[in-house]
Order: structure tokens, then C-alpha cells, then sequence
């Protein structure tokens, strides 16, 4: 069977390769495009790659065509978006769609995008939240006798890092010279 010919007007706005990415990203298949457009397979996925379209597989188009899958990913993705602080780009590669279909799925589960501020306000708080946390932690073994070097060994990373850490928390330190448990003192003979 042949496809039909294709409209009067060859570069209407359905078959210029953004029109077609547009359609492919609502969720239409290359098959449904070909049909819709009158253009041929080929030339259909030149127009795709041409528009730079990120390509499905045909589980993925599925999945994001059955009404109940497609909500719980978008409810999914909210969640990883609001209570994670995730981007739309790590949506988009958690939920296997392009970053403008992640954010169509963001915008159907009631979620509300933000701006690149928002998101690193929200990244440097919860990286400052972590760090305080490490910081309380290394004070505790500090203070129960492991040195400096030794957490930094533990931890992975620098001495004046670790001593950096120590200072936010607030440790008092030990005198220099003298790390570790109190020593005993030797008996001469």
C-alpha cells in the first residue's frame, strides 16, 4: 500500500521538522506521523533527527500513552521535582522522556516548575544541611579521641577540609602535638 501524497502546502506547519517533534513529543508514533503527514517513513525520522527529537522506544511511547502509567510517572516525578529538588533534565532521565515531556508530566501532576534559582537555592540547602551533618559526626569521633589525619583518611578528604568541618561545629581542639587518647606516662628505670 502507498502513503498518501502529500499535502498542497509541503511545508505546512505538521510537516516541518519542529511540527513533527512537537507531534512525536505529545506522544504519536513515526507510523501516526507518516499516516498524518503524507511524507514517507524515512523522510519522517529525517525530519525527527533533524529537529534534534529525542527518539522512544515503542515501550516507552506505551507507557506514555496508557492514562494510568502516565500519571503515576508524572505523580513520580513530582516527587523527585518537589522533595528532592531534582532538574527537569534528571526527570527526564529518571522517567525515560525528554525534558519538555518531563515537564508536560510535571505540569499534569499539579506541579509548579522553577526557575534555575529556585533549584540551586534549594540544592545549596540541602548540600548545607549534609555538611553540617558530616561536620557534628567528625566533631563526636574528634572528640573522642581519633585525630585530625585520621578522619581525613576515614572520610576522604583534606586535612584543613576536616579542620574546617571541626571549626563549623564549634570543637574545641587539642593542644598541638598532643592528638589522640590521653597517654600514659612511662615509669623509668
Amino acid at each position: 500500500m502507498t502513503p498518501q501524497p502529500p499535502p498542497a502546502d509541503a511545508e505546512s506547519e505538521s510537516v516541518t521538522p519542529q511540527g513533527l517533534r512537537e507531534k512525536y513529543e505529545l506522544g504519536a508514533t513515526v507510523a501516526e506521523l507518516v499516516a498524518t503527514s503524507g511524507l514517507s517513513y524515512g523522510t519522517v525520522l529525517n525530519r525527527l533527527h533533524e529537529a534534534e527529537t529525542v527518539m522512544r522506544t515503542s515501550w516507552q511511547t506505551r507507557r506514555l500513552r496508557d492514562g494510568q502509567a502516565r500519571r503515576n510517572l508524572a505523580a513520580r516525578l513530582r516527587r523527585l521535582y518537589e522533595q528532592q529538588g531534582a532538574t527537569l533534565a534528571e526527570l527526564a532521565v529518571a522517567g525515560s522522556v525528554t525534558r519538555r515531556a518531563a515537564k508536560r508530566l510535571l505540569i499534569e501532576a499539579g506541579g509548579t516548575p522553577r526557575t534555575t534559582q529556585q533549584t540551586l537555592r534549594i540544592r545549596s540547602a540541602a548540600s548545607a544541611a549534609r555538611r553540617k551533618r558530616l561536620a557534628m559526626s567528625l566533631r563526636a569521633r574528634y572528640e573522642a579521641g581519633a585525630t585530625v589525619p585520621d578522619l581525613a583518611a576515614e572520610c576522604s578528604y583534606s586535612v584543613g577540609t576536616v579542620y574546617r568541618l571541626l571549626h563549623q561545629a564549634g570543637t574545641r581542639m587539642r593542644p598541638k602535638h598532643n592528638h589522640g587518647p590521653a597517654r600514659t606516662s612511662r615509669k623509668r628505670s
